[in-house]
């Protein structure tokens, strides 16, 4: 890509960005109540995706191998542990992966 192409891709994603962060305060302005079905998409979606999460990681597990799958499983129950007890799935997921990291790095090598 020549310099023109790039800086006008930046830009374009630039704008694209500001304008999906914009766009629900213009829909849902602060003056009017949020729709029901916007406030059951809000509860439902991120254990959803948490689960969604859950069989990303294990679905290529194979048990007959050397670990047999340990440290995802270990990882698996420092996440679940810490999401139930702190509540927060930011925290969770990012303690989680750190810990895998330790494991996999360190621990099982």
């Amino acid at each position: 890509m020549t310099l023109t192409e790039q800086i006008m891709t930046i830009g374009i994603c630039v704008l694209t960005v500001q304008f999906t962060r914009l766009l629900p305060f213009f829909v849902f302005p602060a003056n009017r109540p949020i729709p029901q079905y916007i406030r059951y998409l809000g509860k439902v979606l991120p254990p959803a995706m948490f689960g969604m999460l859950v069989v990303y990681c294990y679905k290529n597990i194979d048990v007959l191998t050397g670990y047999h799958g340990i440290p995802d499983f270990l990882a698996g129950i420092v996440v679940l542990g810490l999401h139930f007890w702190k509540k927060n799935m930011f925290l969770s997921i990012a303690v989680g992966t750190l810990f895998y990291m330790f494991l996999v790095q360190l621990v099982f090598i």
